[in-house]
């Protein structure tokens, strides 16, 4: 049977007690330390760093990948004392576009995903993080992890093409198209990686997806273009290259930076051409990102 207390023996009985709590007077860094905290960990994220063994595997894998080609070519090209290097810079990584399509698909759904599926959203966006802070830094951190897997090969390329005695001149001024090229692609592929992603809280839909979209895509545009130019119809190969994204980097490497087509016959449009293939890689990179404001705008209410 319970006992009644009376008021005096509960207020007896009653503590208060100071558990500590203070209003922070530290320094407050504000939203530009948030967005560059929220970048690194991203891009950290996108090599496995700071995750599990089992994090790691793929990305270096694919790094691994990437690389090895071309340490081959060097070693090709100083054994055999060419005069040039079996491959262009700007050509790399459209020859090794599965492989980053790959990367692509593994990693653009590992930096926003997770965030959909566990509803963290709202609480970056609690304070001091704005919708604009959280898209621009995912989408630079996934195109910078993509410039790092694009361009080290390069690097590699570029070294050894020094080290094979190759004109210096024209290595250097390949090897800066390169660059331009594959950030081109970095950017792009980042876009649409993360809009496919951002669609879908599981991470498994989201690889599946942007695996289809880019795999698809390239292999119908380059059916379309092979039956076209066995068709004697070469003028309409480049105009087909507007629908897929690899094919619309070759384009604007091919109109601007002096690039070889990859396209059948390696016809590629023409500097007037370019032009709608440029403005067409920027329309896509800004509807991209336009896309990953409205999404995360509702997501975050």
């Amino acid at each position: 049977m319970a006992v009644e207390q009376t008021p005096a023996q509960v207020g007896a009985q009653s503590r208060i007690h100071n558990i500590g709590y203070r209003s922070y007077d530290g320094q407050r860094l504000g939203r530009a330390y948030a967005r560059r905290s929220l970048y690194s960990q991203s891009l950290r994220g996108a090599y496995g760093l700071g995750r599990s063994v089992k994090s790691k595997v793929l990305p270096m894998v694919l790094v691994a990948v990437m690389c090895a080609p071309a340490a081959i070519m060097v070693a090709v090209t100083v054994a055999t004392t060419a005069k040039e290097l079996p491959v262009e810079y700007t050509n790399y990584a459209i020859v090794m576009q599965a492989v980053i399509g790959l990367y692509v698909a593994s990693q653009a759904p590992q930096a926003v995903s997770r965030d959909l599926r566990f509803k963290t959203v709202p609480l970056y966006f609690s304070r001091p993080i704005e919708t604009a802070d959280y898209v621009r830094a995912k989408f630079a951190a996934l195109a910078s992890a993509l410039f790092l897997i694009t361009a080290v090969p390069l690097v590699v390329l570029y070294v050894g093409a020094l080290l094979a005695k190759l004109d210096f001149t024209d290595q250097t001024k390949g090897f800066l198209q390169g660059l331009v090229s594959v950030a081109l692609l970095s950017l792009l592929f980042a876009g649409i990686g993360l809009v496919i992603s951002a669609v879908t809280p599981r991470r498994g839909f989201g690889i599946a997806a942007v695996i289809a979209v880019l795999t698809i895509s390239y292999g119908a545009v380059s059916t379309l273009q092979a039956i076209a130019d066995a068709q004697g119809s070469g003028s309409a190969v480049p105009w087909i290259g507007l629908f897929s994204p690899i094919t619309l980097v070759d384009g604007v490497q091919t109109a601007f930076l002096g690039a070889t087509s990859a396209y059948p016959g390696g016809v590629g449009p023409s500097t007037g051409e370019g032009v709608i293939f440029l403005l067409a890689v920027l329309g896509l990179i800004a509807g991209c990102y336009g896309l990953l404001m409205r999404r995360y705008r509702k997501v975050g209410l």
